[in-house]
């Protein structure tokens, strides 16, 4: 008995001293840092609170009312003060209609906002308020500097105006999207900024805001199909500025009208055009259907059945999208029309003179 308990005793110090042995090799060998506990400090880099603190209440609710009643809303922010003024950008969608606009600042004050001008084309309106009532300015970016990836967050009134200032992030999911829009019937295409960030209705007219806490587009619900998740849209700051000093004087921006009918080539089948006659090879473009005298199509020679397939070099898609290209043109520009008529390609000069509005 006494034989069997020294043995035991023996076993328990061997165990103990190799114990003691592997701990003190793991913690002096430094090969052995994966076996080591270590205590861990996360720190998180993915904060955007300083960006959000540069933009958040120069960010307003923009209210729309008709006849004495709310009638919608939408998000607004402000991009300039003078010494008497505030202005405020939105969605022309947003005040559209509107006999009073009132916005609803950061503070939860509400104040009269006046409407200077708007284009639905665009769909951007500027408003103005009261200086002392401008608590922030937002700093003004420049989308093209952006990339596919890049972070990007969201000010606005999403749903209800409950959830005023609601921040949303994301990503730049797509560069330079033409997006297909109807207005009053009338189908053209806008430039925009894809992002997956939450994009819904009060939303519109909102800042798309990069890490550096700068606008680099307008929101728009207006550029999203309802069908679809995870796609928002904004206007390039670059598009919404462009023609902000006339729209801050109320003026109207004036397009380019060329004086033709068209129709698309997919459209081609519907329309039973038995006078044309096209090479398979000609994918895209849009055929001429008719040209009013005077206008600039015909002193540009262009004539029924032409099939103008580029401007200035750029493929034409479809008859919106040469509305678009176009439309970037002033009042007094030329381009360069390339057409197909009968088989062959030929090149025309086109000069805009007349616009939107002009009796021709």
């Amino acid at each position: 008995m006494r034989e069997r308990i020294i043995n035991i005793v023996i076993i328990l110090i061997v165990l103990c001293l190799g114990i003691t042995g592997t701990l003190y090799f793991v913690n002096e060998d430094p090969s052995n840092d994966t076996l080591v506990n270590k205590n861990v400090n996360i720190t998180s880099n993915d904060s955007i609170s300083e960006s959000i603190d540069k933009v958040y209440d120069a960010v307003v609710v923009v209210n729309n009312y008709l006849g004495g009643r709310l009638a919608g809303y939408g998000s607004g922010f402000v991009y300039k003060k003078d010494a008497d003024y505030g202005y405020i950008m939105t969605n022309n969608h947003v005040v559209e209609d509107a006999t009073e606009i009132r916005v609803t600042l950061s503070n939860g004050e509400d104040v009269q906002a006046e409407v200077l001008g708007t284009d639905s084309y665009m769909d951007i309106a500027v408003l103005r308020i009261d200086a002392d009532n401008v608590l922030q300015v937002a700093e003004i970016g420049d989308s093209t500097e952006s990339k596919l990836g890049d972070t990007v967050f969201t000010v606005g009134t999403p749903v209800s105006t409950e959830y005023a200032g609601t921040v949303t992030k994301g990503i730049i999911s797509g560069e330079n999207r033409e997006i297909t829009v109807s207005n009053n019937g009338t189908e053209y295409m806008m430039e925009a900024i894809q992002i997956d960030a939450s994009i819904n209705p009060g939303n519109s007219g909102g800042p798309l805001v990069n890490i550096n806490g700068e606008v680099i587009g307008v929101n728009s619900v207006k550029l999203v199909e309802s069908s679809v998740e995870g796609m928002g849209f904004a206007i390039p700051i670059e598009v919404a500025m462009s023609q902000i000093e006339k729209l801050e004087k109320g003026e109207e921006i004036a397009r380019p009208v060329i004086g033709v009918s068209l129709y698309d080539l997919d459209s081609l089948p519907l329309i039973g055009n038995s006078d044309l006659r096209l090479d398979s090879s000609i994918k895209s473009g849009v055929v001429v259907n008719s040209v009013e005298k005077g206008s600039d199509a015909e002193a540009a020679g262009i004539e029924r059945n032409d099939v103008i397939i580029k401007v200035d070099g750029v493929s034409v898609k479809v008859s919106a999208h040469l509305k678009y290209l176009l439309y970037k043109h002033n009042i007094g520009d030329s381009v360069k029309l390339t057409i197909i008529r009968d088989g062959n390609e030929k090149e025309l000069t086109l000069k805009l003179t007349q616009q939107l509005g002009d009796s021709n």
